[in-house]
């Protein structure tokens, strides 16, 4: 995989003004015509994601690319996405991350090294249980590959729960990385006992566990968590309730276990997308995800009242690192054959990751 450092992009480029940037931008994208494919996810910033040619969230994206016989894949996105399309697009097409310091904090919290630490520890406290391993789409491919060789599934925020419920059927116990609150709210929702959920926490022995503890657990959640999700709280739901009888409230499932647990519904980014939409005319909504989408479905639905569940602006700093400078930038040096950025996957991982993203696939 590929270990690069975002290059200084230049003055060129950090002081051209907005309309100057557009005009390039569209220019370029006229110029490349089928060749290039930008996939922009949906907490993708608006000056950005008015270029792109698809929307969605992480892993429709990277169907979307391998689905794509464009050359050039520009992915306004963070690093795991790309890694993802790149591990499913053909060797004969690039996949560009604008700004390789487009990072995920939850990703990054379960290293391949500490995944691999546990599960041995996990083995020797259960006497060989028959453990699963799932993990969020939002990690790295060597943690995907990781679980593909032993024998488990990727999951996204909209089928964690289908997920979790074939591990379950496969196995004795599931290890559920790197999001914990994903983990317990699709346990909580499968119906599964309070203390048959425990917490691995990465820096103590048998993750601050007991042998007995940990031989009892039907689920083992890693202690990984959305910095953006985790800023909603119970007593935002509570104080919107007093503010607005009619309003209701949405939330994404990396949000805590008391914010869903109050919340009238939640789901995935397609999900949160499509309930507004359906909603008639006049609904109310508190929606508990990223600003860059509460805002476009403010925009896109101005006959309906629609705001951020936090009265703070929840925004996902690192995605936001993907600016229209960066982006032109990438273009300019594609259109003289320089591949900056490109974010490559080597084979081994890449086969082993495909194996638990396909695995998801034939759940």
């Amino acid at each position: 995989m590929s270990v690069l450092q975002q290059a200084d992009i230049g003055a060129k480029y950090l002081e051209a003004s907005e309309e100057d940037l557009f005009a390039r931008i569209a220019a370029r994208k006229e110029e490349f015509g089928e060749d290039l494919l930008i996939l922009c996810h949906h907490y993708q910033q608006e000056a950005v994601f008015r270029f792109a040619d698809c929307t969605g969230d992480s892993l429709k994206l990277a169907r979307n690319a391998a689905e794509s016989t464009a050359r050039y894949i520009v992915f306004c996105g963070v690093h795991f996405m790309a890694e993802s399309a790149d591990i499913l697009t053909s060797d004969q097409q690039q996949v560009l991350l604008p700004d390789l310091r487009a990072g995920c904090p939850m990703a990054d919290m379960a290293s391949v090294e500490e995944v691999e630490g546990a599960w041995a520890e996990l083995a020797e406290a259960t006497g060989n249980a028959q453990v699963v391993p799932v993990t969020y789409v939002n990690s790295s491919a060597r943690i995907k590959a990781f679980v593909g060789e032993k024998g488990g599934s990727v999951c996204t925020s909209s089928n964690a729960e289908r997920v979790l419920t074939w591990a379950l059927a496969a196995g004795e116990k599931v290890f559920f990385f790197p999001d914990e609150h994903l983990g317990r709210n699709s346990a909580h929702a499968l119906g599964i006992a309070e203390d048959q959920v425990v917490l691995w926490q990465r820096d103590q022995p048998l993750g601050g566990n007991t042998a007995e503890q940990l031989q009892r657990a039907k689920v083992i959640l890693w202690d990984g968590y959305c910095t953006v999700h985790l800023q909603f709280q119970a007593e935002h739901v509570q104080q919107w309730r007093a503010k607005d009888p009619e309003i209701r409230i949405i939330v994404h499932p990396e949000c805590s276990r008391e914010v869903v647990g109050i919340a009238d519904d939640y789901g995935s980014t397609e999900a949160i997308i499509k309930a507004v939409t359906a909603s008639p005319p006049g609904s109310h909504w508190a929606v508990g995800t990223e600003i860059n989408l509460v805002n476009r479905l403010r925009l896109q639905h101005p006959d309906k009242e629609i705001h951020s569940l936090s009265p703070f602006q929840c925004l996902c700093s690192t995605m936001y690192r993907i600016k229209p400078a960066y982006l032109l930038w990438i273009l300019d040096n594609l259109a003289v054959g320089k591949m900056d950025n490109q974010i490559t996957v080597d084979a081994g991982t890449a086969e082993l990751a495909k194996r638990s993203l396909d695995r998801m696939l034939e759940i």
